[in-house]
């Protein structure tokens, strides 16, 4: 099964520390396994703190924070716009959105004092992993809004998300998912 880069949405009987009350804006699916960002966690450090740290300039709003992307390569960055993707450096999610790892576009960014976040670390699963948690309830799946990534704040993102589905978090009752 492969399904379009969206949001995987936690279901709310989720007790993994690591995905609870967690949307996740997946980047790519395959069959080799799946890769996404954690979009609804604030970070450890200010996006001032990383440019800084990378001697990248100073981005519109220093003080905003990181996201906390998951649980995998916490020290990975990767970066999210509203614009196109260079074929060789990361993904265009849709309408509009594009996802990177690369420093120079994090660069690129900062320099045109465009709107982006950047995620520290990553969400990863191995070949049919996710595909088994989804079918065992541990996840819903929907179309990606970028308004939920631009314009709505992390703490209402998991409702907002459930909310694309018509759903509000007491009325989905999923098998519980594994800690």
């Amino acid at each position: 099964m492969s399904m379009q880069p969206g949001f995987i949405i936690a279901s709310p009987q989720m007790r993994d520390p690591n995905f609870e009350h967690a949307v996740v804006l997946i980047c790519e699916h395959n069959d080799s396994g799946a890769f996404g960002l954690i979009i609804n966690r604030d970070g450890p450090v200010s996006i001032g703190a990383v440019l800084e740290r990378m001697d990248l300039g100073e981005p519109l709003d220093g003080d905003a924070p990181t996201w906390w992307g998951g649980p995998v390569g916490p020290g990975t960055g990767f970066v999210i716009w509203r614009g196109p993707s260079d074929a060789d450096e990361g993904w265009l999610i849709g309408d509009g959105v594009s996802v990177s790892p690369s420093a120079d576009r994090l660069r690129r960014l900062v320099q045109e004092k465009a709107v982006f976040h950047l995620c520290l670390g990553y969400a990863g699963w191995g070949a049919g992993q996710l595909d088994e948690e989804i079918e065992t309830g541990s996840w819903l799946y929907c179309d990606m809004d970028p308004d939920v990534l631009f314009e709505v704040p992390l703490a209402d993102r998991y409702d907002r998300a459930l909310a694309l589905l018509g759903l509000t978090a007491g009325m989905v009752l999923m098998r519980p998912a594994e800690a």
